[in-house]
């Protein structure tokens, strides 16, 4: 059960080690060679009329609603936004950044385009507007090397809004029911499963549908309890050597087949989409749902006082809990008709009083920034404070993971997907999934 006692420790935590990374407010940055705007002239919107065109994701309001709120302090900004679902801004934003290059869009893998450089270099604004300052942990997924490769270091080509967080969403009336308390250990989870599925309860709500398979979140959980998230970073980074297909992920592949066998997941899981996983667990359907803090407002609204959240447990009692963690990106196309406009925004979206009020009302989440930054205030006891908390843990202890998805722009829609949906239906084995998606991946990135 959430606890704000729990929730100021982790976040304490979590200051204490920002702390050391940060100067003091308003100490004088130098500007860095190349940086945009003169000395003098902060990049921003100006005074005249500015439309912003953007390429958001469906289904996640936190970007429309800091817009929104960010035309509210700056009038002369409007915008041109056009939503679109995870698999879809994947597989179309090497046309869009070529064909018509947006202000500013969501980019769930930036490799690929910062090697057809498509991509803006956006370490003039984070000399500018003291990004550098920041814990190098905050920035790194948005990194990337000569080429695209490896990801993690090398020049920024993306911003975020928040750290994001994956763990176990829990409906507290159900678990009730079976006498059941957060785990310590994966064994002591999968205990919980047997006994919900064992007292009539579904288990684990789940989607599995068209071109973005939602059991990637569950098996990336068990590859982490199993395994190395320092190793799977090293994959999703396109690190020379790395590979997905050993021995470790294919026991947590098979942890996740003995999940499907076990029925834990509703029968029509390869025909459910996000949605509706989503509607499920709201309305009471299953105890457990495998999701991301980007629901956490949404479910305190719904279910006020109703959800818990944990992150997956370890094998062992007491080890490190590790999470996909990080910030949903978003990048300044090369095309960019506004671009200091739109670097304004981001900067704006993560140092703004309000706007990181927005972040924490809206997205459920731990605003990026610096470590003086204002941090609202929760509600002890709401599944929002759980996460704020759980997301604090994570980036304290180092424990966070880029989503395997992000590894290519084909690895969700092409491999993670295709495979996933096979392994559902009794189709693949595990090992075999492991195996392709590695094929998919050295081929996707040329050997």
């Amino acid at each position: 059960m959430a606890h704000s006692g729990r929730f100021g420790a982790a976040v304490a935590l979590l200051l204490a080690s920002l702390l050391a990374g940060c100067s003091a407010p308003g100490v004088d940055r130098p500007q860095r060679a190349g940086a945009p705007g003169s000395p003098g002239s902060e990049p921003d919107c100006g005074t005249g009329p500015v439309v912003l065109r953007a390429r958001f994701e469906a289904g996640f309001p936190l970007a429309r609603a800091l817009a929104d709120e960010f035309t509210r302090h700056h009038p002369n900004v409007t915008w041109d936004v056009r939503e679109e679902q995870f698999a879809v801004l994947t597989r179309n934003a090497p046309r869009l950044l070529v064909d018509d290059p947006p202000d500013l869009v969501r980019l769930p893998q930036v490799a690929d385009l910062v090697g057809d450089g498509l991509l803006r270099d956006l370490d003039g604004y984070a000399a500018w507007f003291g990004w550098d300052d920041w814990p190098p942990a905050q920035l790194r997924t948005m990194r990337a090397g000569p080429g695209g490769r490896p990801r993690g270091e090398g020049p920024l080509y993306a911003m975020g809004f928040s750290t994001s967080v994956t763990g176990v969403f829990y409906n507290k009336d159900l678990a009730a029911r079976i006498g059941f308390r957060e785990p310590a250990t994966l064994a002591e989870f999968d205990e919980a499963l047997a006994r919900a599925a064992e007292a009539g309860i579904t288990p684990l709500a789940g989607f599995n549908a068209g071109a973005t398979g939602g059991l990637v979140f569950p098996l990336q959980a068990l590859m982490a309890a199993h395994g190395s998230p320092a190793a799977i970073n090293d994959w999703v980074f396109q690190r020379p050597g790395a590979t997905i297909d050993t021995p470790a992920n294919a026991e947590a592949a098979r942890h996740l087949q003995r999940w499907l066998r076990a029925g834990y997941f509703d029968a029509d899981l390869n025909a459910t989409d996000y949605a509706r996983m989503v509607d499920r667990f709201a309305s009471g359907q299953a105890l457990f749902m495998l999701d991301g803090d980007w629901e956490s407002a949404t479910l305190d609204r719904r279910m006020p006082g109703r959800v818990g959240f944990f992150l997956v447990p370890p094998l062992r009692a007491g080890d490190p809990r590790a999470a996909m963690s990080g910030p949903p990106t978003f990048g300044i196309p090369a095309g960019s008709a506004h671009p200091d406009c739109a670097a304004a925004f981001l900067n704006w979206a993560v140092t703004d009083r309000a706007a990181r009020e927005t972040t924490v009302r809206v997205g459920g989440s731990l605003p990026l920034g610096p470590a003086d930054a204002h941090l609202p205030p929760v509600e002890p006891g709401s599944v929002t404070a759980a996460t704020l908390a759980a997301a604090a843990e994570v980036v304290a202890g180092g424990t966070g993971m880029d989503f395997v998805a992000n590894a290519t722009g084909a690895a969700l829609a092409e491999s993670w997907t295709p495979r996933l949906q096979e392994l559902a239906a009794g189709e693949r084995a595990p090992e075999d999934l492991l195996r392709l998606v590695q094929d998919d991946y050295v081929e996707q990135i040329g050997g």
